[in-house]
């Protein structure tokens, strides 16, 4: 589970059964919610593109930006030209805005900012999907499909394909919010296009998904990049003999750790909750020490990090013939 979330949220507890009333009632306005849009009761917003949601059913982190970037990777390689839209969580932007390379996220967002620095496609972001989506078009008419980074219960915005990411350890107790992490119950998976696994899947879970297609994947990197400098690169070796901080504000901190313990280093542990707004005391270090920290806070810590920190950048590395079936489900090529 992610370090922010309540410990009960691990095991089904007193403190869960006692909060059951409250899930209950939560699952019955989401399901509710759910019906009217899909009984046409309420207005699903259709776009002139495709539209590919990736998200999950759990509060916390389970890979779905390092997701939403290999798309992003995968359709560019096969001729289309996608566009990203996002709510910008974290960020203070009203409305919809175009978040750069380089944007503030204070302002966007950490995760938006990451992928627009690592994408180079358009990325848009804004709590109202669709108007999001219709301001990205109308600035970038080539945009062929539309990417919805963390949408799958933004059910306003029709979607022709959806990718349900799974990590199966932030899935708890399996009880929905606020007794548990769900946003929506385990059924919910079975009624996707396909699953993207962080790992691989108990087979009890994989019984419940039906006939959905599950492809595990995994984050692999290939060196460290200098935060200042990104040019500047090295291997783990660099770092041994030195005191070594690794720093992580994710869903699950603890697996960069673990990733990073794996190349052979001794690190002191320095975990931040999911999206944490870092100040120069969180990445303060002693001379001679070294940072080591993810992409995604390297975003947010690069002004004020100090000269020895170093980010480990992650790419989604999926099993075969994920990217081929959702291809086949957007109808083959890209739109002239």
């Amino acid at each position: 589970m992610p370090r922010s979330a309540p410990g009960f949220w691990r095991h089904r507890g007193v403190t869960a059964f006692a909060l059951l009333p409250l899930s209950l009632l939560f699952a019955f306005l989401s399901g509710v919610r759910r019906w009217l849009y899909r009984a046409g009761l309420l207005r699903v917003e259709c776009l002139p593109v495709p539209v590919i949601v990736v998200g999950n059913i759990a509060v916390g982190g389970s890979g779905k930006t390092p997701v939403a970037l290999w798309l992003a990777a995968e359709l560019k390689a096969r001729g289309f030209t996608p566009g990203i839209v996002s709510r910008g969580y974290g960020g203070s932007t009203e409305g919809v805005a175009e978040v750069k390379a380089g944007g503030d996220p204070a302002c966007f967002g950490d995760e938006p900012v990451l992928m627009a620095a690592v994408s180079q496609c358009p990325v848009f972001v804004g709590r109202d999907r669709p108007a999001a989506a219709r301001a990205l078009l109308a600035s970038y008419g080539r945009v062929d499909v539309i990417i919805a980074d963390d949408g799958l219960q933004h059910y306003r915005l029709g979607r022709d394909v959806e990718i349900v990411v799974v990590d199966e350890a932030i899935l708890g107790n399996r009880l929905r919010l606020p007794a548990g992490p769900l946003r929506e119950g385990v059924g919910r998976i079975a009624t996707s296009t396909l699953v993207m696994a962080h790992g691989a899947l108990s087979a009890g879970l994989r019984g419940r998904l039906d006939r959905v297609p599950v492809f595990e994947f995994s984050l692999v990197g290939d060196a460290f990049e200098r935060v200042a400098n990104r040019h500047d690169r090295c291997d783990p070796g660099h770092f041994r003999g030195r005191r070594v901080w690794a720093m992580a504000g994710i869903g699950r901190p603890e697996r960069f750790f673990e990733q990073v313990e794996a190349m052979g280093l001794n690190v002191e542990r320095r975990p931040f909750p999911d999206h944490h707004g870092y100040t120069p005391a969180d990445v303060a270090i002693e001379e001679g020490d070294v940072l080591l920290m993810t992409e995604k806070d390297a975003v947010k810590c690069g002004p004020f990090a100090p000269a020895d920190s170093w980010v480990w950048p992650v790419r989604a590395q999926v099993a075969p013939g994920a990217a081929e079936l959702i291809v086949e489900k957007l109808d083959g090529s890209p739109t002239a």
